[in-house]
């Protein structure tokens, strides 16, 4: 009889949402991409609210708590600080505890500027920073149809979605 090893794993769920007023500027980075455009984020670190919607989830899928627990915004440490760096550190906490990250799908909520030409350079950016298939992680991005404060063009919010698992035990048979 053959003898078989699986592992038995356990997935966790986790949400991240992240929001920044933009003003005047010269270039917009979302998802670890400089984008031309004429605003900037309002934000004490790069402002990439793709990057920290994003660490929000993979750190609440862990237990880990949120952003501002690890990367505080009153903290001289994290000003203009690269949201990729930050992402860098998020998935050392992970890799430390045995997670993997299984897939990710990002929403960013924006008027402008058109992020279509942008997405794919967002994804693999995240995939490589979290050493994973780019294939597992989506971004889609959205207008508020006009409405609000974001349909105005004031800011732009993003909500992420990750699934992590952890291996809990090995079983053979």
């Amino acid at each position: 009889m053959p003898f078989f090893e699986r592992e038995i794993t356990m997935i966790r769920i986790g949400h991240g949402y992240d929001c920044h007023r933009l003003i005047d500027g010269d270039r917009l980075i979302l998802g670890g991409v400089e984008i031309p455009f004429h605003k900037k984020f309002q934000a004490h670190s790069d402002g990439d609210v793709v990057l920290h919607a994003v660490i929000d989830a993979l750190l609440g899928a862990a237990g880990l708590g949120d952003i501002g627990k690890y990367f505080p915004d009153n903290d001289p440490r994290y000003e203009n600080a690269s949201s990729m760096g930050l992402l860098s550190a998020t998935y050392q906490m992970l890799k430390k505890k045995k997670l993997k990250v299984i897939n990710l799908d990002i929403t960013i909520i924006a008027e402008t500027p058109k992020l279509a030409a942008h997405k794919l350079a967002m994804q693999v950016n995240i995939a490589h920073a979290l050493q994973m298939d780019i294939q597992f992680v989506n971004v889609k991005a959205k207008t508020n149809e006009g409405m609000d404060a974001i349909g105005e063009g004031e800011g732009i919010a993003v909500h992420a979605v990750v699934l992590l698992c952890i291996p809990i035990a090995t079983e053979f048979s």
